[in-house]
């Protein structure tokens, strides 16, 4: 019923518009519209406005901290602390002051990638101890105490990295991983190794490569509840290949041998370990006979056992392990197996041990990501319907309240709901205000939460609110007054825009546009943005940045659809995609692209594809796929050859090359390149560790030697990350001047 609401509105040309938006249009209507400027949208202050990270509350509920940005350095944070008694905000730790400045190891800035942190400065992670005394505070290589009354105590000093740091669950032990050894000592003391060092192909205490990038799994050990056992990951790298990854820079030229495995290789060697605190009384957890697996989750539970999830290679079977912290012996207490054939096993976050000895659990066993729970043995549905649990937020044992994140109320809004377990059916309450897209967090008990929401026309808005939503105090209000950041911009602000069309087979696609101040009679450019990979959904009701603002601002029509293939729509929804990248994901694009050329406001010889990464690689499938049907296309630091990327990632969709040779022959981008006919402009960075340089080399060799014509714009030293306060303008300027080059320009 919305979704048509919205659909009307665009097809009747209304605005649709915010309160607070439109009273902003009409007190700025005898001013003159300022226009975005790549230069402006990535400089400091962030016209986002303040942006606030990991917001938690101290273990005592008094204190609340945030890792809050710089006004004049966006990129740079700082710890803060809201003391709840005073209503009062201090900086706790001030990275600036205290940070040496020192660089980064090679393993920590390849860990800062996988976390996709890598640009920022200062604090990027922290930890509270458990007395609520202090925060651990890793900075610049180096681990900190700081103290709630203002003392901050230096705990490591050394050129190497700590990586991974932790603080033992009771708060005696601190830890950290260092030359591939875990380190562990008393808080104040002196940390030693605690496992072998067993030279350069066997890690102790880290998470693998695949683990990290594709997992959402950045650690290798963890802290028992009653700091006496801890279990460590130990990974043998020997098995996986080396890709020479040559990191080429503006003025010089670093080689790195990296251990990547890509499809169909073989993977590092997993292991697990139990281990008191000083290394004594190991003995090594039974995963199995099968090495070829991968550990997808490790934690501990209320009842002091350890439970491991285990996957299958081929990602169809996942298994829930309950291991004995004194032996290591372990059983399989549930399967987790695929939805329907032809499917994969997504990993979730979205689960928790309870006291009673009962867990949440988050399935897509009946085609949607649901809740349920496993008690004595046996499975109960908590949550059903043809939407989908986000995330899971916490539990309040003491009311039987589950809490949760969903897009039950549309596809488009993400909203936080309350479950009461004693209700039968189980009674599911909104939390959080329509209109809003939202994300939350939730203190241990379930009492209280820390939510996050914006929309098209309201920047992101942080604050505390009780177990029943209700908002206690503002972490970062974030108002769009006269002093924001984005103030300046709001008279030439355009509203966005929303509808579906069918896919092929009817499926509803939703689509965004946001289209520049029009004039009757003229046809307009389209800057059509898609990244269409397993993941991401690009098309929802948050706030989206002024990026998009600026590209408006010069002319274009900004246009994005979710196709199929992409997240939080169902199992029916993602499935087409399998063994069928660069397929069903394109003709869903074509369908956008059609549905464009019916406007009669937008001019149909000028609409530009530009996406990164997986979107990057779909630019050059659309454009072999539908010669002549875009005017040109941009495409972002693509995989071109499926068989240089990661096994975790693409065996997944993929299966392997030796299973399936015709699939990944029809997938990728190099057989067709020559029937590229658009003009194309390439871009990568040339120090790239995740899509690898190689994708662009091997495309850029076949089409020179076929002698077609393309462009393209190389970023020496830049990672997957191609951005920064001068990179990102030079980049976005560089596609809208190749657009202006080929005629793909507003009207005149």
């Amino acid at each position: 019923m919305k979704s048509l609401r919205l659909a009307a509105a665009l097809a009747l040309g209304t605005s649709l518009v915010s309160p607070a938006m439109a009273d902003h249009h009409a007190n700025s209507q005898e001013t003159a519209a300022m226009d975005l400027t790549f230069e402006r949208v990535f400089a400091s202050p962030d016209l986002d406005g303040p942006s606030p990270r990991q917001a938690k509350l101290s273990p005592d509920g008094r204190y609340l901290t945030v890792l809050r940005n710089r006004k004049e350095d966006l990129s740079r944070y700082d710890l803060w602390a809201y003391d709840r008694e005073t209503s009062e905000w201090s900086m706790l730790v001030d990275s600036e002051a205290l940070g040496t400045g020192r660089e980064l190891s090679e393993d920590e800035k390849m860990q800062r990638e996988r976390a996709r942190v890598g640009s920022l400065k200062g604090i990027i992670s922290y930890q509270w101890t458990s007395d609520g005394t202090g925060v651990l505070v890793p900075l610049d290589g180096d681990l900190y105490l700081a103290r709630i009354d203002g003392d901050v105590v230096r705990l490591t000093d050394t050129e190497e990295s700590e990586l991974n740091p932790s603080l033992s669950n009771k708060g005696k032990y601190v830890s950290f991983v260092r030359d591939r050894q875990l380190w562990v000592g008393e808080v104040g003391g002196e940390a030693t190794p605690i496992t072998p060092k067993e030279g350069d192909t066997i890690r102790w205490g880290e998470a693998e490569f695949v683990a990290q990038e594709e997992m959402s799994r950045l650690t290798g050990y963890w802290w028992g509840p009653n700091d006496q056992r801890i279990a460590v990951q130990r990974t043998d790298e020997s098995p996986v290949g080396i890709v020479t990854r040559a990191a080429i820079g503006a003025t010089g030229t670093k080689v790195f041998d990296q251990r990547y495995p890509v499809a169909g290789s073989d993977n590092a060697i997993v292991e697990l370990f139990l281990m008191d605190p000083d290394g004594s009384n190991r003995v090594k957890v039974d995963l199995g006979e099968n090495t070829d697996i991968y550990v997808a989750r490790v934690d501990w539970a209320p009842d002091d056992y350890l439970y491991v999830q285990r996957q299958n290679r081929e990602q169809t079977i996942l298994e829930m392990l309950k291991v004995d912290p004194a032996t290591g012996a372990s059983e399989v207490i549930f399967t987790e197996n695929a939805a329907v054939d032809d499917y994969w096993i997504n990993l979730s976050d979205n689960y928790k041990f309870l006291n009673n000895g009962s867990l949440i659990w988050w399935s897509e066993r009946d085609g949607y990501g649901h809740l349920y729970l496993l008690k004595d043995d046996k499975w109960h549905q908590l949550t059903s319907g043809s939407w989908v649990v986000t995330k899971l937020l916490g539990y309040n044992s003491d009311a039987g309240r589950l809490y949760f994140q969903a897009n039950a109320d549309g596809v488009l809004e993400q909203h936080i709901y309350a479950l009461d377990m004693s209700c039968d059916p189980h009674c599911v309450e909104r939390l959080t205000e329509v209109g809003y897209t939202h994300s939350a967090s939730m203190d241990g008990k379930g009492q209280t939460l820390l939510i996050s929401r914006s929309n098209d026309d309201t920047p992101p808005q942080s604050y505390i609110a009780d177990a029943t939503g209700k908002r206690l105090a503002w972490i970062e209000e974030n108002a769009l007054d006269g002093d924001h950041p984005y103030a300046p911009f709001l008279a030439s602000h355009r509203p966005t825009k929303y509808g579906t069309i069918p896919a092929e087979d009817g499926t509803p696609l939703y689509w965004e546009m946001i289209t520049p101040e029009m004039e009757p009679g003229k046809k307009y450019p389209v800057y059509f943005y898609h990244y269409g990979g397993p993941g991401p959904q690009i098309v929802n009701k948050g706030w989206n940045g002024a990026l998009r603002q600026a590209i408006v601002d010069k002319g274009y029509i900004w246009f994005a659809l979710d196709n199929r293939g992409s997240a939080n729509r169902g199992v029916a929804f993602e499935q087409p995609i399998y063994r069928a990248m660069g397929g069903v994901e394109v003709r869903d694009q074509k369908a956008g692209a059609e549905y464009l050329k019916t406007l009669d406001f937008v001019d149909p010889d000028k609409i530009a594809i530009d996406g990164w990464s997986y979107g990057g690689y779909l630019t050059l499938k659309q454009l072999q796929a539908d010669p002549g049907l875009y005017a040109a296309g941009i495409s972002g630091a693509p995989v071109t050859k499926w068989e240089l990327y990661d096994t975790h990632y693409t065996e997944r969709f993929m299966g392997t090359p030796q299973d399936d040779a015709e699939a990944y022959e029809k997938a990728s981008a190099i057989p067709d390149a020559t029937r590229i006919v658009d003009p194309l402009l390439l871009i990568h960075g040339m120090a790239d560790d995740n899509v690898v340089f190689e994708n662009a080399t091997e495309i850029i060799s076949v089409m020179q030697e076929a002698n077609v014509p393309f462009e393209m714009m190389l970023y020496p030293g830049y990672t997957h990350r191609v951005s920064g306060e001068q990179i990102s303008p030079h980049r976005y300027n560089t596609v809208f001047r190749f657009l202006e080059s080929h005629g793909v320009t507003p009207p005149e």
